[in-house]
């Protein structure tokens, strides 16, 4: 009874984070239309702001309680005033990809300076100590995280939901325009807020800061929990976040004391089964896109697929010379790997309007499968690479059933918590060997003629592998089924209208795409001759995400440059560390703020108006010489 009682106790703690973070997340997103992916690195930076004001100030812990949250707050403002804004009115989603990279920024910088170890930072005297309640001891400022998470959370709903300042906040969501009418600054209001959901984060991390280290990814897996949290309890629901965060943590707790392998999938496991009965949470409001994922805007010329067709012909053929030359093969094959599964990826969110934020679940099962089929059962890599990708395929049928009811960020949330599901299982399963992954894969026999294990070999076999990926890709894209997938992006209802039953046709492009991800972590296996737990991490899918966006969404060449790009930025700037995870977060937010096309979509797009414009200008000028013509005659 003792450790059940415990083991509850701790998980009342866990759920009080779970409820103040979650709870400034749906402030931001209630209020702002705005999905704070950056929440969980303000939360590790509240946490170091108080350690500097202790280590380096002599300020303690009740000033920085007080202190943090105004000066990380602030940062939000700034934050705000400068970035947020200016996706406020884009999809929820442009704002989820800037916070991403905000948040790499955030990680990076702090990873740079203090590594990866925790910072000690001491409980405060008035709290140390334990109440003896007579079957367990308490401590006395884990009571207190407790009793002053609810009261602040009690307090900030009240003032949201039953003040005249809170139906202001409220007003200015649903209409600024009228309550700009009655002479209320609503920029301003709307700046404040952001302060405010980030203040609370900062809160979150000064409680957190005595009971856990304080260390630089310390927010990094947690916002994945926090985001399933707010999804459970309904997006821009103040309630909603509150009860579910408690709620859930209870439940982590439990677990626990139950079935203690299965305490990192529960929440992950509620969220699905939650959104598969009450697709907006238990408390959550229907939302209503602002724009496409991927609107008019953001798509090339639809004949520059045939320019990308004979930009993919002229890559090969200049790929083909690499052995010839001084380039480092491994570098390439790494590169063609993460065009693959980009690639797949560009599919999904080009073609169909899908962002799936869990496609590493594909990518990683694929690759361990392989993995373990050649190292274990010694089969060939042909056979090795079939198992792989059917794994793969079956895993993006039963995402697909699960997921593809959903649209918009709750399919994207759907999808994170799937592959979370899958990293926790790839944990615990025996046969990936946990943190140490599959090492020293064997190469084998192709077709039990080729011999992998031979550079110039290995490098073609990659690089054919790689075009029939690519090929099979760009058939889909120029198919039928490409253009039905392109007219439910567009318009979905319209689709339906016509006689197309655009769920099937959703679900057969997300189980084609996590095939071709999961080939991709197949030949992965084979260029670096292991399988571990970073390819299916949530971080990969965000790579991939970034790689895809500096490329170009929906286009066939962009995913091929945008991952040339990444990887070289880690193979040749690895040298300066964790700066790389820096510069990958400033291009990501530069892609999300200048080129959202990426680099190939901008150029077609803006070939295309070229083309466009020197089309215009020859039918005025056909049409005055024309005027001129008839006037003399």
């Amino acid at each position: 009874m003792q450790a059940f009682l415990a083991q509850l106790f701790l998980g009342l703690i866990n759920g009080s984070f779970y409820a103040l973070l979650s709870l400034g997340l749906a402030v931001i997103f209630g209020m702002l239309n705005i999905i704070n992916f950056a929440h969980g690195a303000l939360y590790m930076l509240g946490a170091f702001c108080a350690y500097f004001l202790l280590t380096y100030l002599g300020l303690g812990y009740w000033t920085a309680l007080i202190l943090t949250p105004i000066i990380v707050g602030a940062f939000g403002i700034l934050l705000e005033r400068l970035l947020i804004r200016r996706v406020a009115k884009l999809d929820h989603l442009y704002g989820l990809l800037l916070t991403f990279g905000l948040t790499l920024i955030l990680q990076g910088i702090f990873l740079n300076f203090f590594g990866s170890s925790g910072q000690r930072y001491p409980i405060p005297s008035q709290l140390s100590g334990a109440i003896n309640v007579g079957f367990m001891f308490l401590p006395i400022y884990r009571i207190w995280v407790v009793v002053f998470s609810l009261i602040v959370c009690l307090a900030t709903w009240y003032v949201i939901e039953r003040t005249r300042l809170g139906s202001y906040l409220r007003a200015a969501t649903e209409n600024p325009s009228l309550v700009r009418a009655f002479g209320i600054n609503v920029p301003v209001m709307v700046t404040l807020t952001y302060g405010f959901g980030v203040a609370l984060a900062a809160l979150a991390g000064v409680l957190a800061a005595p009971i856990n280290q304080v260390a630089p990814l310390m927010g990094a897996d947690l916002i994945i929990v926090v985001f399933a949290v707010v999804v459970i309890g309904g997006m821009g629901s103040i309630l909603g976040a509150i009860i579910a965060g408690f709620s859930l943590g209870l439940v982590e707790g439990l677990t626990k004391f139950i079935y203690p392998e299965a305490a990192n999938t529960v929440i992950f496991v509620l969220m699905a089964i939650i959104l598969l009965i009450r697709p907006t949470g238990l408390i959550g409001r229907i939302m209503a896109n602002i724009q496409p994922v991927v609107d008019a805007e953001d798509t090339v010329p639809s004949q520059s697929i045939d320019f990308e067709k004979f930009g993919i012909i002229a890559l090969v053929l200049a790929l083909a010379l690499v052995p010839l030359t001084e380039i480092y093969p491994y570098f390439v094959m790494q590169a063609l790997c993460f065009s693959l599964v980009a690639s797949a990826f560009s599919l999904l969110i080009g073609y169909a309007g899908l962002l799936s934020f869990g496609h590493a679940m594909f990518f990683g099962t694929a690759g361990y499968i392989t993995a373990h089929s050649l190292k274990v059962w010694g089969l060939s890599p042909e056979l090795a690479i079939l198992l792989g990708v059917s794994a793969a395929a079956t895993l993006g049928v039963i995402a697909g059933a699960v997921s593809i009811h959903r649209q918009g960020i709750y399919f994207a949330m759907i999808t994170l918590a799937l592959s979370q599901m899958v990293y926790f299982f790839y944990q615990q399963a025996p046969f990936t060997h946990n943190e140490d992954g599959i090492q020293g894969v064997p190469l084998g026999l192709l077709f039990g003629i080729f011999d992998l294990s031979h550079g110039t070999t290995l490098y073609y076999f990659v690089l054919i592998g790689f075009i029939i990926g690519i090929g099979i890709t760009y058939r889909i894209m120029q198919s039928p089924f490409g253009e039905v997938l392109l007219s439910i992006r567009e318009s979905e209802p319209r689709a339906i209208s016509l006689g197309y039953k655009t769920n099937n046709y959703k679900f057969l492009v997300f189980v084609l795409s996590g095939a071709l991800a999961g080939f991709a972590g197949s030949l992965k296996v084979f260029v670096g001759q292991n399988a571990s737990l970073t390819d299916v991490h949530w971080s990969m899918s965000g790579e991939i995400v970034l790689i895809t966006l500096i490329g170009g969404l929906g286009t066939l060449l962009g995913p091929v440059v945008g991952s040339f790009i990444v990887i070289a930025m880690q193979q040749y700037l690895a040298d300066f560390g964790q700066w790389v995870t820096v510069l990958q977060g400033l291009v990501f937010i530069l892609c999300v703020l200048l080129f959202r096309r990426g680099i190939i979509g901008e150029l077609f797009h803006y070939s295309g108006l070229r083309s466009q414009k020197r089309r215009t200008q020859k039918a005025g000028h056909t049409k005055m010489y024309e005027t001129k013509l008839d006037a003399k005659g």
